[in-house]
């Protein structure tokens, strides 16, 4: 299932793409026993995953919208915790330099930084060194406190394109990363969370991130360095995670800085983040006003 965040007649709703995904199912006019929002939508389990597919199956005309006259927004739209994973792709760790690490080299974004699809990723007054990263994100379905390596996808709500903006220069100003990372528009995310068992494999997946046509990161996640088992399984060992918290399990090779000349994101592009299963993320970018 894809499960969506929209806006439609300005209000905020829970939705899920048809098959076809031209059209969106309300699911709580669908079925108003199903949670109105994503974080308690998960925090229901597999109850309302369950009621969620029913609605889908049997939707009555009145909770079908077309998908062209809503406004999709960020799936999760505020994630109690945005975990980014640095390095995570050999070919990534190699391009800037730098070791492949040995254990999970973590920062954190927060939530201001959210935005979904279609919506601008804005270039801060501040710098004009504004990179790109594609990443595989996936999203806790239900708390998880020292997780097994072996029960980790058990407690994986879904997976989501997610695109690590970083202003370089404030990432580089000292030795922690957060402020280049958590810019306004830096997280956006989207356009669905594809459901875990629509993906039994999240680590055999085409991803790619595109500027007007021009292919600059292009990689599978089988290439990540520590897996999604394994990251869940140390973070939680560190952490209780919650659902609705978002773990971005980093960037392939491609990425601005490591380009001569280096190559940043300029206002009038726009960026196009695809995963296979997941589909494409779309941003236009423009400068801040």
């Amino acid at each position: 299932m894809k499960l969506v965040t929209f806006l439609y007649q300005n209000r905020t709703r829970l939705g899920a793409l048809t098959a076809s995904g031209n059209e969106v199912v309300d699911l709580n006019l669908a079925n108003n026993a199903i949670p109105d929002s994503i974080i308690a939508f998960l925090e229901a389990g597999g109850q309302a995953l369950t009621l969620a597919q029913q609605a889908v199956s049997s939707a009555p005309a009145a909770a079908t919208i077309q998908r062209s006259a809503v406004t999709l927004k960020a799936p999760i739209p505020r994630p109690g915790k945005i975990i980014c994973i640095g390095l995570n792709y050999r070919d990534h760790a190699g391009e800037t330099g730098q070791a492949v690490p040995t254990f999970p080299t973590v920062f954190a974004k927060f939530n201001n930084c959210v935005i979904g699809p279609d919506e601008p990723i804005v270039i801060p007054k501040l710098t004009e060194q504004v990179d790109y990263e594609a990443e595989l994100a996936f999203v806790i379905g239900k708390k998880a406190r020292h997780v097994p390596v072996g029960q980790a996808l058990d407690y994986v709500a879904g997976y989501v394109p997610f695109h690590d903006v970083s202003a370089r220069d404030y990432q580089n100003r000292t030795s922690q990363w957060t402020l280049g990372k958590t810019f306004e528009t830096f997280g956006p995310m989207g356009p669905a969370l594809v459901t875990a068992d629509e993906i039994p494999d999240p680590q055999s997946l085409d991803i790619s991130l595109s500027i007007g046509g021009e292919v600059l990161q292009k990689s599978n996640t089988r290439e990540l360095v520590f897996g999604i088992r394994e990251l869940l399984s140390i973070l939680s060992g560190i952490m209780t995670l919650e659902p609705g918290d978002l773990v971005s399990t980093g960037t392939p090779s491609g990425v601005g800085v490591a380009r001569n000349p280096k190559r940043w994101l300029r206002p009038g592009e726009t960026v196009k983040l695809e995963i296979a299963k997941l589909g494409v993320l779309s941003n236009p970018v423009i400068a801040e006003s």
